[in-house]
């Protein structure tokens, strides 16, 4: 019996999220991924609206157990930094009306994780998703393979607290 977990880097512009199945051999693979994307013209309600849509839509269809997100970073741009945490926002709401526990990772946990350097570049994490699944190239854009980054890391640190993979 395989175990479900639902990736996801949030934002309002573009969503990506991955959802990666790991069986109980601990063989990882992609079932789906996607992203979330909204026009710079809509309104702030129209973007969440449509991110809360489409994670529900997605949880509806793959039934995730867990679901995996990036920790909120602010950076320079607090602007961009609030509308991230509010589209997080409404993608909690969603896993918890789904009854689907949230994990987080900050983004140098993924990149460390996925390629032993938290200071790696977007091309290096697409790299390794593109290695760790065996596929023939990473999905795009950078915020889907970010996604399946972050549903990636949860099954490996999961595993070290004696969870899926073993």
């Amino acid at each position: 019996m395989s175990q479900i977990v639902l990736g996801i880097d949030p934002g309002n512009a573009r969503c990506g999220w991955g959802v990666v199945s790991v069986s109980d051999e601990g063989q990882l693979s992609l079932l789906d991924c996607g992203c979330i994307e909204t026009g710079k013209d809509e309104a702030s309600g129209e973007r969440l609206a449509a991110v809360y849509t489409g994670i529900k839509a997605v949880s509806a269809k793959y039934s995730p157990e867990q679901l995996a997100i990036e920790k909120l970073f602010f950076n320079r741009n607090i602007t961009s930094g609030i509308a991230v945490a509010e589209a997080r926002g409404v993608i909690l709401l969603a896993a918890h009306e789904a009854g689907v526990p949230v994990f987080e990772y900050t983004p140098s946990e993924i990149k460390e994780t996925m390629t032993g350097d938290g200071k790696a570049k977007k091309k290096d994490i697409g790299a390794a998703v593109v290695l760790t699944l065996g596929l023939e190239k990473p999905p795009t854009p950078d915020d889907t393979a970010d996604a399946v980054a972050i549903a990636i890391t949860h099954l490996f640190w999961s595993s070290f607290n004696g969870g899926i993979l073993q």
